[in-house]
């Protein structure tokens, strides 16, 4: 969804390519091969990729990684180069917000944050944090509903009510119950339903586990 909205062409060719987004961002920052990267680049990148999602500073970044604020600061530096797309649509999100008062997700849903406004500086950072954030994990809760819209709809019309069923959605996942012995033929059509709610100029890569509880399938 990041890349897509930011339209970003090293960290669409990531996904367009099928590679790990948190190894091949470490590649990008620290300039070494995709085999090269070490566990602990992996996750001082990953922890990056979300974390610039709610306005993560080089603090942040320290204390979920033990590296040094002037190691972080360097990190989400050389980052922000290598993805310099992201950085421009964040700014612009955080700046229109503080024109409009409100931030929108792709499907113009909105949230009003006044908090940009407070005089206060910590309750003027959260609002920063939660403008820069809402238009990507907004996105993708429109995406997850209308995926249960379609999913729901799919299911009462093709297949028999005891078969299948929508039990729950955590975030980005949805758990359902089907007849065991149609489990791989169900869920194959149903991730596709999944990978089809929103066409992005990326695919959207849905995953499927099948198990007998939701930890055994997670």
């Amino acid at each position: 969804i990041v890349a897509s909205m930011a339209e970003d062409k090293n960290m669409m060719a990531i996904f367009q390519n099928g590679e790990d987004i948190h190894k091949a961002t470490a590649a990008f920052i620290h300039g070494v091969k995709l085999e090269d990267v070490t566990k602990d680049q992996r996750r001082s990148a990953k922890e990056v990729n979300f974390g610039v999602l709610y306005g993560m500073g080089a603090f942040g970044l320290a204390q979920r990684t033990k590296l040094s604020q002037a190691v972080a600061r360097e990190f989400i530096k050389k980052y922000f180069e290598s993805f310099s797309r992201v950085k421009k649509f964040l700014d612009d999100t955080l700046e229109k917000a503080k024109e409009t008062g409100y931030v929108e997700t792709l499907f113009g849903r909105r949230r009003y944050v006044p908090e940009l406004q407070a005089g206060n500086f910590q309750v003027r950072a959260s609002g920063e944090r939660m403008a820069i954030n809402m238009p990507i994990q907004g996105t993708l809760a429109d995406i997850t509903k209308i995926a249960m819209i379609n999913m729901h709809k799919h299911i009462k019309k093709t297949y028999k009510k005891e078969d299948v069923k929508i039990l729950l959605q955590v975030h980005d996942e949805l758990v359902f119950e089907i007849q065991a012995d149609k489990s791989q033929e169900y869920a194959e059509n149903l991730r596709i339903m999944m990978s089809d709610a929103l066409k992005l100029s990326i695919p959207l890569v849905v995953d499927v586990g099948i198990g007998l509880n939701w930890q055994e399938a997670h």
